[in-house]
């Protein structure tokens, strides 16, 4: 059971409910809230994000992009916990529960869901997955604004409320940036065992000082773009960015990292996801 744990990668999950609860924050005035698909959205999201982690899991030990001992948390597995057959099925069956709940949100949102819930979920595969995995070819970033940011945000807000804005748009960019941010610690730490086995990633295409400026740089658009969408955030901003700066201060490795360096970022893989949940939480003072 530990193995499956460890595989859901627990400490990324903000990254799928922040956006659904930066969502609920934006419409929480609206004459109309339906907890209902509200709680279905925040579900669906959970769901695609562990069916993604498995199935990066799955592709990534079945093309040998995985070695036992990496820096990162241990992948179940490559280390002999879970048999590469009983992953696959996970993936597969979570992917047809979770396809499932998504389903269930026609009823407030019409037919048409059907195309935008089979575009998330082909995408939670494509990431590691498909003739041309999106993730070993430095889309990864992309991929997490897009289907953590973008879509989540907008696309909740609008079955929970019946409501588009300007300020839902601007924050699922910002949520998007965020969650952009954890993909680049993960890839600033696995840089060196990514390029040994040829994955593209940013960090292997630009090096780890460019992924370094590039998170503070997410950190400080993403607080703009709060501001801009209303300055009743301004709270949240400004907690998101100071935290974001006390983890960008310490995520700076030596020239050559050891194995002890990086594996001290693993906790700050986890605060860099945490911090995008207070952000949304603080989103509603």
């Amino acid at each position: 059971m530990k193995a499956w744990i460890e595989a859901m990668r627990l400490r990324t999950l903000p990254v799928s409910t922040a956006g659904v609860f930066a969502s609920w924050a934006i419409v929480a005035d609206s004459p109309v809230f339906r907890w209902i698909p509200a709680v279905i959205c925040l579900l669906f999201a959970v769901g695609a994000q562990i069916a993604s982690n498995f199935a990066n899991e799955y592709y990534d030990y079945r093309d040998g992009l995985d070695r036992p001992g990496r820096s990162g948390p241990r992948r179940g597995v490559t280390e002999g916990d879970i048999s590469p057959k009983a992953m696959k099925a996970a993936t597969y069956a979570l992917l047809a529960v979770t396809s499932a709940l998504g389903l269930l949100l026609i009823m407030w949102g019409g037919w048409w869901l059907i195309a935008v819930g089979a575009v998330i979920l082909l995408g939670a595969l494509a990431y590691s997955a498909g003739p041309w995995p999106l993730s070993r070819h430095c889309l990864g970033e992309v991929m997490v604004i897009i289907f953590f940011g973008i879509v989540p945000v907008n696309f909740t807000c609008w079955l929970v409320s019946g409501l588009w804005s300007v300020e839902s748009l601007l924050v699922s960019v910002a949520i998007g940036l965020m969650g952009a941010n954890v993909l680049i610690v993960n890839n600033y730490r696995d840089a060196d065992d990514d390029a040994a086995v040829g994955k593209h990633t940013l960090a292997t295409r630009f090096g780890r000082k460019a992924m370094h400026r590039l998170y503070l740089a997410n950190a400080v658009v993403a607080s703009s773009l709060t501001l801009l969408a209303s300055c009743q955030f301004i709270f949240a901003a400004a907690i998101y960015l100071t935290v974001a700066y006390f983890i960008w201060r310490r995520m700076k490795l030596p020239e050559n990292p050891e194995q002890a360096y990086l594996v001290a970022l693993n906790p700050l893989l986890g605060m860099t996801a945490c911090s995008m949940l207070i952000y949304a939480i603080t989103l509603f003072l």
